[in-house]
């Protein structure tokens, strides 16, 4: 998930980040942005972000002012030590409204019902065309993956993956038999080719078949520890965030 921070204080910037980091590290901040006008040039110049945290007073004007000058669709979550803008607030896109100093069980319940929300309108928009859409899911989901290997491509059966796993600037896929082969997609592209009944992103580093699964541990800070029938090169964590969504993944 990626999550942009408008902020002017730069160490509850960085305690921000160190908190949504410590609640699921799958989150990844693609920017920290101190102003108006450098948010304003962000927003025009790149890709939406999954969701945005944002102090209302900032040294150069309000934020509100980023909202009026670009088009903002995507979720914000203020957080402000003032709560005089509570009702202009939720005029701008917001799901929540955080005063500071932020209480890391707050900014926990505000990315859960970012969550909520997010799956239901994404489910509610597409309810008429469900099946349409679903079939067009299927077809899309990869039945193999093409790999380098020596002098040759070989096409690897996506249900022969072990896990994919991401080290060292490398991106690895390992199968049933034990072979591994280095292969030029990414995680994020992989995610979208593989089907998400069997496999399941377990964080920024795994994405995990779930026939390896032997078992799962609680871990330390609510998080889970997978229990593989394979050793993996590191330790497959879920975050505390992820757990209830993983726990139900396996259970379905």
């Amino acid at each position: 998930m990626k999550v942009i921070i408008i902020e002017d204080e730069p160490k509850t910037a960085k305690e921000l980040k160190k908190m949504l980091s410590g609640i699921d590290q799958d989150i990844a901040i693609a920017n920290i942005l101190p102003s108006v006008n450098t948010a304003i040039k962000w927003f025009r110049e790149n890709p939406a972000p999954d969701l945005v945290f944002s102090d209302i007073q900032l040294g150069d004007g309000l934020c509100f002012d980023i909202f009026r000058e670009v088009q903002v669709n995507v979720p914000v979550i203020f957080c402000t030590a003032y709560d005089e803008y509570a009702v202009q607030a939720f005029e701008s896109n917001s799901i929540d409204y955080l005063l500071k100093p932020i209480e890391e069980n707050m900014l926990e319940r505000s990315l859960r019902k970012f969550q909520r929300i997010r799956e239901h309108y994404s489910s509610a928009a597409y309810t008429n065309s469900f099946n349409k859409v679903l079939t067009q899911i299927e077809n899309n989901y990869k039945q193999s993956i093409l790999v380098h290997y020596r002098e040759k491509i070989i096409p690897v059966k996506t249900t022969d993956i072990y896990f994919i796993h991401v080290g060292e600037g490398s991106v690895i896929l390992r199968t049933f038999d034990k072979q591994e082969y280095v292969i030029h997609y990414t995680i994020d592209q992989l995610e979208g080719m593989l089907h998400k009944q069997q496999f399941f992103r377990a964080n920024r580093q795994f994405i995990i078949n779930r026939d390896i699964i032997r078992g799962v541990e609680h871990y330390f800070n609510r998080r889970l520890l997978i229990d593989t029938i394979c050793p993996t090169p590191e330790k497959i964590i879920i975050s505390r965030l992820k757990s209830q969504d993983f726990l139900r993944w396996l259970e379905s």
